[in-house]
């Protein structure tokens, strides 16, 4: 006779599969620490994750996430508005605003070009529009070292042709081929900003 976890844990743990670098076995360590927790605690939790798309929104403008009206990235008079540092993820942003070393503002393109997934086009109406209104000086590409994240880089090298009096840089140093800016740290990072390279 075989034994088979009952329907809510199997549902629970194909949700956890859904993250990234998790696999079954860690989704079921998952599972079975949340049946470890307290009533309070699976309610807060549970509250939390059904109240997340109401409170975490994202900038019309640049992307990024933001929780109430105003974009911690945008509304920075602090900021250099001609400086303009294109990523993938809000999250991105975070990992460089760590390093200390930017001071410009943030767009984000929401995904990496990828044929295998039917992604083969990006919607840029909305950087071109920001190009033009905030008078760029200099575009950052941000981009994963990776065959995704270098074919977007190209393609927006390509895109930002019709701007000759903006300058397009992309971090360089001390990125290794491959990696994830999630995975980079604060140090190396800030080298890759600072020396970024013409592109």
């Amino acid at each position: 006779m075989s034994f088979k976890y009952p329907k809510d844990l199997l549902s629970l743990i194909a949700f956890f599969k859904k993250f990234p670098g998790v696999g079954s076995k860690t989704a079921e360590r998952l599972t079975f620490q949340l049946l470890l927790w307290n009533e309070k605690e699976l309610e807060q939790f549970s509250q939390l994750l059904s109240r997340l798309k109401q409170t975490i929104q994202h900038c019309p403008e640049c992307g990024c996430i933001m929780e109430d009206a105003l974009c911690s990235f945008c509304n920075q008079k602090s900021r250099s508005s001609h400086l303009l540092c294109i990523i993938a993820s809000p999250k991105d942003a975070f990992s460089i605003e760590s390093t200390k070393s930017y001071s410009g503002l943030y767009h984000v393109i929401k995904y990496l070009l990828s044929p295998i997934e039917g992604r083969l086009n990006l919607h840029l109406d909305l950087l071109d529009s920001r190009i033009e209104k905030l008078a760029t000086q200099e575009v950052i590409i941000a981009l994963d070292s990776t065959l995704e994240g270098d074919t977007t880089a190209l393609y927006l090298k390509d895109h930002l042709k019709k701007y000759p009096q903006i300058k397009v840089s992309r971090l360089a140093f001390g990125l290794p081929v491959g990696s994830s800016l999630d995975y980079i740290d604060d140090t190396t990072l800030c080298r890759a900003l600072s020396g970024r390279q013409s592109f």
